[in-house]
């Protein structure tokens, strides 16, 4: 009895650490909003410049995160190619996301720019 509770408490252990590995890469946080180009004064568009700068430093150290992740994970065979393939989608999905958000600060941008 025993040893199954010994295998146990191994397993939770082992679990709370693959959950704490995953915890080191936190998906990036797109900035909560986007200051409308027909109104926004200026300093409100450059906070708004500065935050889509760093969204996208996030992004680029979002991926890093992954790749020493699944480097250092130890995995081989097809676990590997399991996280490889996961660390692909979220890659994406980070890289989409940031996509669609720039293009949305990119036609406020315009707007506020033609205001002239």
């Amino acid at each position: 009895m025993r040893t199954s509770a010994t295998a146990a408490l191994l397993a939770l252990a082992s679990m709370a650490l693959g959950v704490s590995a995953h915890a080191e890469c936190p998906f990036p946080k797109a900035p909560a909003s986007i200051p409308d180009g027909k109104t926004a004064a200026e300093p409100d568009m450059i906070a708004a410049m500065n935050a889509f700068k760093a969204y996208n430093a996030e992004v680029v150290a979002f991926s890093s995160c992954l790749d020493d992740e699944a480097k250092n994970s130890g995995a081989s065979g097809a676990q590997l190619m399991a996280m490889k393939t996961m660390k692909s989608k979220k890659i994406s999905a980070a890289q989409e996301e940031l996509e669609s958000k720039a293009k949305l600060f990119n036609e406020q941008v315009r707007l506020f720019k033609s205001r002239g």
